[in-house]
């Protein structure tokens, strides 16, 4: 009788398993006017060696504004994202002041361990700040602006999303930081994205190569195409709003580099990804083994307005994706991707109207067995 209540409670647990790689999970982490914000956006994540889930974001204190009163804002959790900590600021300037700290753009140094996030202040100058115990506590912010930004740029922001460290080639270990600007002071000037990046864990920065026109917010991937390195740039595209054509919005641009970054290809234009005009995650999952195939994921509102969050699979390095599943069908916007170390995936999405910042969790079943 025993072995048999033994062998239920086995095969039990078998199958929750199976429905948790088959179940989509969402789970709110910031909500606006709570904590004392007005409202929380821009979403950024990491996870530590230890397995730590980080999420930040701005706070915005007064009003949703862009470049009003934002804070780097950040909540952890230990267990996948089920649950979270109280907030915790991690970096502001000027007390009530109108100071815009945002766009936060994470990497995690595998080598170090250390937890580098990359900002922006007033859309002119590029922070960083960094965590060497799993996002406890935080050091002062550096500003790296001189060493990243040509004189005659005036807008500036990076990311907003994910930097990465290369773990291939010649330039193991290099982190490199995705950015964009114009050479206007607001946002009326048409804008470029551009890479930056460093080989001493981030001691020190070098700019690399300039994409084309009217790419704005952008992510970064490491490719690896039979044997060759190289990496993939997916970029905001803004021909409607600085270009003055859009027949040609309504799309990604998508450029390729195969110097580490230093410069790239012509930009082209991927039909598939839609999207409204707005910031989207582009994210490594693994990469080609004996065993299995590399994936890239990618994730957006991919609608032609600010909704139908959406995430993607890629098996060919971005060259098509063949599978797509939404997550929340109604108002979203920005996103952040990462890969627990289980395999599970989690997206940070902004939805209903700003209001929430939510965590949605699933297995790879979940989205490769996509209808």
């Amino acid at each position: 009788m025993l072995r048999n209540v033994l062998l239920l409670q086995l095969l039990l647990g078998s199958a929750v398993s199976l429905e948790a790689a088959d179940r989509l999970e969402l789970v709110d982490v910031f909500t606006a006017g709570t904590e004392g914000y007005h409202t929380y956006r821009i979403p950024a994540l990491a996870v530590t060696r230890s397995g730590v889930l980080l999420a930040f974001c701005e706070g915005r204190k007064t009003s949703r504004e862009d470049l009003g009163d934002n804070d780097l804002m950040l909540k952890r959790s230990s267990d996948a994202g089920r649950t979270w900590s109280k907030l915790q600021l991690v970096y502001e300037e000027g007390g009530d002041r109108k100071i815009t700290i945002g766009n936060p753009t994470t990497v995690v140094d595998r080598q170090t361990g250390e937890i580098l996030v990359f900002l922006q202040r007033n859309g002119r100058d590029a922070l960083l700040v960094t965590s060497g115990d799993e996002g406890r506590t935080w050091s002062k912010a550096r500003d790296i602006t001189s060493q990243v930004k040509h004189r005659d740029w005036r807008f500036y922001c990076v990311g907003p999303g994910a930097a990465i460290q290369l773990r291939f080639g010649p330039h193991k270990g290099r982190i490199i930081v995705p950015a964009y600007h114009r050479l206007t002071a607001d946002k009326s000037g048409a804008s470029r994205a551009h890479v930056f990046y460093s080989d001493d864990h981030g001691r020190t920065f070098h700019l690399g190569g300039v994409t084309g026109l009217h790419t704005n917010e952008c992510q970064v991937v490491e490719t690896v195409e039979r044997g060759r390195y190289g990496l993939l740039l997916n970029a905001r595209n803004h021909w409607a709003r600085s270009g003055g054509k859009p027949k040609l919005a309504g799309q990604r641009i998508v450029v390729r580099s195969v110097d580490a970054g230093a410069s790239w290809q012509e930009p082209e234009f991927d039909k598939t990804l839609v999207e409204p005009t707005c910031q989207a995650s582009l994210f490594r999952h693994s990469f080609a083994s004996a065993t299995r195939r590399g994936r890239i994921l990618f994730a957006n509102p991919a609608a032609g307005s600010r909704s139908r969050a959406t995430v993607r699979l890629s098996y060919d390095e971005g060259r098509s994706w063949p599978v797509s599943r939404t997550f929340y069908p109604g108002s979203s916007a920005y996103t952040a991707i990462e890969v627990l170390t289980g395999g599970e995936i989690v997206v940070l999405f902004e939805r209903d109207g700003y209001q929430k910042l939510t965590l949605a969790r699933f297995g790879l079943q979940w989205l490769e067995t996509a209808k």
